[in-house]
């Protein structure tokens, strides 16, 4: 992955972060990593872990930020919820898998922030 989307992926997490924030989430982790893949952002929000997709997307050359997920990548999402859960002792919590697409237009400027949420299981 080139210096560029590391960092505009950083960035587009931030952003994720902050919208939560904003929406009454509390961060509990980011870049939580496993043998499966990393979660960008597990948040909680009443009583329930919301495991965080953040997909960053400047213009539509590559599509939408939801574009992104293929059955694949959410296989891998899913796998590394179910370890977070189990090696944090959490199985009787609920949860959810969701993702934050961010959208900038040509110049930078954010044009979406859009909260997609149950992406899986």
């Amino acid at each position: 992955m080139s210096n560029y989307r590391q960092s505009l992926g950083r960035w587009g997490e931030s952003v994720a972060a902050t919208y939560l924030i904003a929406n009454g989430y509390e961060i509990i982790s980011r870049n939580w990593r496993c043998r499966y893949g990393e979660i960008d952002l597990i948040a909680r929000k009443n009583e329930v872990l919301h495991f965080v997709e953040v997909k960053t997307r400047r213009g539509r050359q590559m599509g939408a930020p939801e574009e992104a997920i293929t059955p694949s990548k959410l296989q891998h999402l899913q796998h590394s919820c179910l370890t977070y859960v189990a090696t944090q002792n959490h199985e009787e919590i609920d949860w959810s898998i969701d993702l934050i697409a961010v959208e900038l237009d040509r110049s930078g400027k954010v044009i979406r922030v859009e909260l997609i949420p149950h992406i899986g299981v």
